[in-house]
């Protein structure tokens, strides 16, 4: 799947309302945390460092986690795609 295919997946499995987007928002923006995890309906989130995200998809299969579909993203440029699709969904957006 194509880069802007994946991140179209992402944001239509997880800012699918307005909690979701809020909590992701959070996240991502959060000073407090600079490595993580923020597990979604479908991706996770994982900050790298306070500026760098990976976001992939992640299954369990026979016991075991795998990855599939992995992709970084710098976060003013996933907060950009976030809040451009939050914005045509309706939502009040949040600055970081």
């Amino acid at each position: 799947m194509e880069y802007t295919g994946r991140i179209h997946s992402f944001l239509e499995d997880e800012v699918s309302d307005q909690e979701y987007y809020d909590a992701i928002i959070d996240f991502i923006w959060s000073d407090n945390i600079r490595c993580g995890e923020y597990e979604g309906n479908q991706f996770v989130i994982q900050k790298v460092d306070k500026d760098n995200i990976i976001l992939f998809e992640e299954y369990v299969i026979d016991g075991k986690r795998e990855v599939h579909n992995a992709f970084s993203l710098h976060k003013s440029k996933l907060m950009k795609y976030i809040n451009e699709y939050a914005h045509r969904q309706g939502f009040s957006l949040k600055n970081g």
